[in-house]
């Protein structure tokens, strides 16, 4: 039975209390997201099949898998697209997608403006001329917070996204490679919302490929010159 003194049970006790009361309020929340949800358009085809759903969504650990379904198709309802689809991204992120965005982007021109309002991309300080200062803004933007953390999870991702993710941190450290990725994620996020097209792996897969093919043709080049020849390994 423990020997809880009379302290520590009235402790538990609003412990207890609190964790009702939180949950109430977060039932109460999400009912009123629903009925919100349901009053935004329909953009998706009544025609159309949405795809599989991925296992981090069937097996969502933050909320009931159920719910997670539910919202999944409630964000295809609305947007015409299944942005879970795209590495990276998880139904938490459309949610807050979704919750700041609404189903439209035509207010913005252009996916460079989608990026540059959420300060993800370069945004150069230049005076006469001269270039003064460059990096990005530090803009408070709820969905570039997202794509940032949608972007770290690329880390062990076998996509080509995290192929790309992989390479900016080799290459520039691991803040501005979250930068990169969660920019590239800004701008295929705002072409399928703008489209409604699926989410397409082979495009960015292909853009890989010609990456290592220039870095295989540039170490050849290179051992060219030092009088070497370059043999592959025998798999």
């Amino acid at each position: 039975m423990g020997d809880y003194r009379r302290e520590h049970l009235f402790t538990l006790g609003q412990s207890v209390a609190l964790y009702r009361e939180y949950q109430r309020q977060i039932a109460a929340c999400e009912e009123e997201m629903q009925i919100l949800m349901k009053s935004l358009e329909t953009k998706a085809d009544p025609t159309a099949t949405l795809p599989a759903a991925k296992d981090s969504v069937k097996k969502c650990k933050v909320m009931p898998p159920a719910r997670a379904m539910a919202l999944r198709e409630e964000a295809y309802r609305i947007l015409g697209v299944d942005l879970t689809t795209i590495p990276g991204i998880s139904i938490l992120h459309v949610q807050c997608i979704l919750a700041e965005l609404g189903g439209d982007v035509s207010k913005f021109r252009s996916a460079g403006a989608f990026s540059s309002w959420m300060g993800l991309c370069p945004d150069n300080d230049i005076s006469g001329g001269k270039v003064l200062w460059t990096g990005t803004r530090k803009v408070k933007n709820r969905i570039a917070v997202t794509l940032r953390m949608a972007a770290q999870s690329l880390q062990q991702s076998e996509s080509a996204l995290g192929g790309f993710y992989r390479r900016m941190r080799a290459k520039l450290g691991a803040p501005k490679a979250v930068t990169a990725a969660a920019h590239k994620l800004a701008r295929i996020v705002f072409h399928l919302i703008k489209t409604r097209e699926p989410y397409n792996d082979s495009v960015f897969a292909k853009a890989e490929q010609r990456y290592l093919q220039r870095t295989e043709n540039r170490l050849k080049a290179q051992a060219h010159a030092l009088g070497y020849n370059l043999v592959p390994l025998q798999s």
